[in-house]
């Protein structure tokens, strides 16, 4: 049976190491799992030429929406995000889903925030949308979106509506006013975030989408000041639990056996070279 995480760039993905460990640990040593190079351009082709030996798909960006019309089937949590991070594949054929949710969901309970009565969202991309589905789930009807241009955020702002979240958008010359809040949730790239840090400092709970370099500028000010971190590494783990769960069918996945192979990964990379 063969899988794969598609994205570009998908050099320095993790989902390898984390599905195969999940694999090992289930006894699945028919299994195959490889990162595969691919732009919305190239997506439909690469779809189109599966056989009936392809089990599942991850997807990364910039092809989470982009999926969306390549699909028989989608979830209801898919199209109210409008993104899907994981395809199925079967005989019935090609169904979307979003673990992304699940996977900020699980992060933050670790953690321990569980019922945050204010939330923050940087960012307004398809990582930005699970996000505030992930808001949702945990009792939040309304956030406030942080973005570069306001006027670019339609996608998202309709994810919301479909959601059920009332979302304020604010520009970042204006993040002052909208950290009266308990939790933020930084969904920028690595390094976008840096010269935040200053202003971020004394939010009570970040959870910050990056997960390499670890930690970030924002983050260690905010551990510093005594709040709570969450870093990407939690949430990518955790939605990569559910893509094995709804690739194989089964739901004995080892989680810690992929935590580590994870992370053992991401202390590989921050080695110097010898």
């Amino acid at each position: 049976m063969k899988a794969a995480v598609l994205g570009s760039p998908i050099v320095h993905s993790l989902s390898p190491y984390l599905h195969r460990a999940a694999h090992r640990g289930m006894g699945l040593h028919d299994w195959h799992y490889e990162a595969i190079e691919c732009d919305e351009a190239a997506l439909p082709g690469l779809i189109a030429g599966l056989d009936g030996t392809w089990r599942g798909l991850s997807l990364t960006m910039p092809l989470k929406r982009a999926v969306l019309p390549l699909l028989d089937t989608v979830s209801e949590l898919a199209l109210q995000v409008g993104a899907a991070n994981t395809v199925i594949l079967s005989q019935d054929g090609r169904h979307g889903d979003n673990t992304d949710v699940y996977g900020i969901v699980e992060a933050l309970a670790e953690a321990g925030v569980t019922a945050p009565r204010a939330a923050t969202v940087l960012g307004g991309g398809a990582t930005a949308s699970s996000a505030l589905a992930a808001l949702r789930r945990l009792g939040l009807g309304e956030a406030t979106l942080v973005v570069r241009d306001p006027g670019r955020v339609s996608i998202t702002a309709e994810a919301a509506e479909r959601l059920g979240v009332n979302l304020t958008v604010q520009s970042f010359d204006k993040l002052e006013a909208a950290l009266e809040v308990d939790l933020v949730v930084s969904t920028l790239p690595s390094g976008a975030a840096d010269d935040l840090a200053g202003t971020l400092e004394r939010v009570p709970a970040l959870f910050d989408v990056v997960y390499a370099p670890w930690p970030t500028r924002l983050a260690v000010a905010v551990a510093a000041r005594g709040g709570t971190v969450v870093g990407g590494f939690p949430m990518l783990l955790h939605q990569a639990v559910r893509q094995v769960e709804l690739m194989t069918g089964r739901a004995d996945v080892p989680v810690e056996a992929m935590r580590e192979a994870g992370k053992a990964e991401i202390v590989r990379r921050a080695a110097p070279a010898e």
